[in-house]
């Protein structure tokens, strides 16, 4: 049985637990407001973006086009491009992400495909190395960035533009998390290259007249929407992350606030058990004398 001073060490311990798990709650509301004011922003120009190559997708002949559009006609190295976050401390977050990212790598392996792996933030290259240690070809780290802004997000599409012309995959798939809400972040798997054009119904198969040409205004366009692409990715993490640390950090304060009353009970208990024990063996001495 634990001694008072024990349980008032635990309790003090759970109290100062619980004011740092309170103010990061505090802090992820103030930084999920204007994270999540970036990533809305950011969606109507990404699909915006991928309209406008419905529409100029539409009007490429079959086996023709860039092949950052229709492909290298291979299907043999796949490219997982996972972004997660560079901290911990944000509940199921991070594991969601790299969960999603461990099964196409696992499926695709069963098919037979050659598999690599780009981590963007720690979080995730620390999962991944303990399975796909030799599959990962590098790390992105993002731990010096207050905020997140178009010039991260286009070495990183650069380079994956870069390992594709170079032979080095055939197919890439992004993975990251979109975010709905505090409590509903949703894994998501986008597939870049060959880029996956959207069904536009009426749009796509509307006749334009393009100047400059179609494949032109494609050969500027797809190199930059595949940033385009990894910036939104890179913005819906950073407001996932940050609604997903709130949550965590919420229940985390309500649970210790449950331990403190816990071990309160106990401590008054204890407290009041050797009080009585204390009284019975004077009232035992007075009575023998």
């Amino acid at each position: 049985m634990a001694s008072l001073k024990d349980l008032r060490n635990r309790i003090a311990s759970v109290k100062a637990t619980q004011k740092i798990t309170k103010a990061m709650q505090m802090v992820a509301a103030a930084k999920l407001r204007r994270a999540q004011m970036a990533a809305e922003a950011a969606r109507p120009y990404a699909e915006r973006m991928d309209t406008v190559l419905a529409n100029l997708a539409a009007g490429v002949v079959a086996g023709s086009g860039p092949a950052l559009l229709t492909g290298n006609g291979k299907n043999e190295t796949h490219l997982l491009v996972v972004a997660t976050a560079e901290r911990g401390l944000c509940g199921g977050f991070n594991t969601s992400i790299v969960r999603l990212a461990r099964e196409k790598a696992l499926a695709l392996q069963a098919e037979g495909k050659t598999v690599k792996i780009l981590c963007i933030g720690k979080k995730g290259f620390d999962q991944l190395r303990r399975q796909f240690e030799k599959q990962i070809i590098d790390l992105i780290d993002l731990r010096t960035v207050r905020q997140i802004g178009f010039g991260n997000a286009d070495p990183i599409g650069k380079r994956i533009i870069a390992l594709f012309e170079g032979g080095e995959f055939d197919v890439a798939t992004l993975f990251y998390s979109k975010f709905r809400s505090v409590i509903l972040q949703i894994p998501t798997a986008q597939q870049l290259i060959p880029a996956e054009i959207p069904d536009g119904g009426a749009t796509a198969t509307a006749a334009y007249e393009y100047e400059p040409g179609q494949d032109e205004i494609l050969e500027t366009l797809l190199p930059r929407n595949i940033s385009v692409q990894v910036f939104r990715a890179l913005l819906e993490n950073a407001a996932s992350e940050q609604g997903a640390r709130m949550s965590a950090m919420d229940n985390a304060t309500r649970n210790a606030g449950d331990m403190i009353k816990k071990q309160t009970t106990i401590y008054n208990r204890t407290r009041q058990a050797m009080i009585t024990k204390e009284l019975i063996e004077i009232i035992s001495g007075a009575e023998a004398l």
